[in-house]
């Protein structure tokens, strides 16, 4: 029985019916819509988390804000404490043993060069002196008596009327003779010498400004009791500590202006006269000597006082916020960001301290990047962001 070309099926109908009905064709297809949902579904959440990845280690890195240090306001003139001494002052002490038999002048007295000051009643002295002379009498008895012998025998000599072993004595004995006889004159100089320290004179001309002593003391030579002591002060020396930062500024020759706390309205002149060329290792400053002259009297020696340095040409240090500084174990240290985002700790030397600002006197510049309000945990090598970078007009403080 043959079919009709109606009664077959269509190529096409049999091939999607095969497809659909066929449990392996099933099966792959169901794996592939799983496949693209997988894709479509994993794509958007692979990239969320890349941007999630990145915005966290962008968080993660601090931004801060950075100030470059800028110079303070530099001094009109330098000011400093100043010790003011005589220009020449000596202690007076005794050379001789006594008592007080005068004094002659007072505290305040003011006196000249050799001028009498006291006398010392000295008796042992006096005997000790009297004993000198009279065994310098006998020495020189003695020479006279020697030479005369010694002649005489030389002369014996040439009769060979003495032996030259009895000559030969006869002349060191008068050497011998000659030689006492120099040194009894030789202490009756030295006592001679001590009895002229009974009289107390004046070395210089001054002004007695310590008296120890009154009639009737006892006086002990060497004793470590000072008796007067004398200051010329018509010339006075003044000294002064200037810091380590401002010593290049002060040179010999510079003028200054020196001011006393009793006389504030007065201004006296002075010079600085020398330096020590040399910082003092304890207080870390340069000992300098001015000199001020003082013909009326009207600075009293001893006293302290004010140095105004007017010709001292003194830089101005850098200063930066004090909130920049963290006070740490090794020291004031600060943050600065180096040009790669990296941050460098510094340990700094700090100067004046005016409140919200500080003097940095070393361990930075003015093209520094210094964090502001560093957080505890910075240390060196860590990267941070810097909100603002420092150029002109920005980044500097006020």
């Amino acid at each position: 029985m043959s079919r009709t070309p109606s009664s077959l099926p269509r190529s096409t109908d049999s091939l999607a019916y095969r497809f659909t009905h066929s449990p392996t064709h099933l099966f792959t297809v169901l794996t592939i819509l799983i496949v693209i949902g997988l894709i479509a579904g994993l794509i958007p959440r692979a990239s969320r988390q890349t941007e999630l990845g990145a915005e966290t280690v962008e968080l993660s890195v601090p931004t801060v804000t950075v100030v470059s240090p800028k110079p303070g306001r530099p001094p009109t003139s330098l000011s400093l404490p100043a010790e003011i001494k005589p220009w020449i002052e000596a202690p007076i002490y005794a050379r001789a043993n006594g008592y007080l038999k005068r004094r002659l002048v007072d505290i305040g007295a003011h006196v000249k060069a050799g001028q009498l000051l006291a006398e010392i009643d000295t008796p042992e002295l006096d005997q000790e002196l009297e004993r000198a002379k009279a065994q310098l009498a006998q020495a020189e008895a003695a020479l006279e008596l020697a030479r005369i012998t010694a002649a005489r025998w030389a002369n014996l000599l040439k009769t060979a009327s003495v032996s030259e072993q009895e000559n030969a004595e006869k002349q060191a004995d008068f050497k011998l003779k000659t030689a006492l006889a120099d040194s009894a004159r030789a202490e009756v100089r030295r006592q001679e010498k001590l009895q002229s320290f009974t009289r107390l004179t004046a070395p210089f001309a001054g002004t007695i400004t310590v008296r120890n002593i009154d009639s009737g003391d006892l006086i002990v030579a060497g004793g470590g009791k000072e008796l007067f002591h004398l200051a010329q002060t018509q010339k006075l020396r003044v000294f002064v500590q200037v810091p380590q930062a401002m010593a290049h500024s002060i040179a010999p020759g510079q003028t200054a202006q020196m001011l006393l706390p009793e006389l504030p309205d007065r201004e006296f002149p002075a010079r600085v006269i020398r330096t020590a060329g040399a910082i003092a290792a304890d207080s870390r400053t340069l000992p300098v000597e001015l000199e001020v002259d003082n013909p009326k009297g009207e600075i009293l020696a001893g006293s302290y006082g004010q140095i105004r340095f007017t010709e001292a040409k003194t830089e101005a240090a850098l200063t930066l916020p004090a909130n920049t500084i963290m006070f740490r174990t090794e020291g004031p240290q600060i943050g600065v960001v180096q040009d790669d985002g990296r941050v460098e700790l510094r340990t700094v030397k700090l100067g004046r301290d005016f409140g919200q600002v500080i003097e940095i006197i070393a361990g930075v510049s003015a093209k520094d990047h210094v964090i502001v309000n560093p957080p505890e945990s910075l240390v060196s090598g860590s990267t941070v962001v810097v909100s603002e970078t420092p150029n002109e007009g920005k980044g500097q403080w006020k």
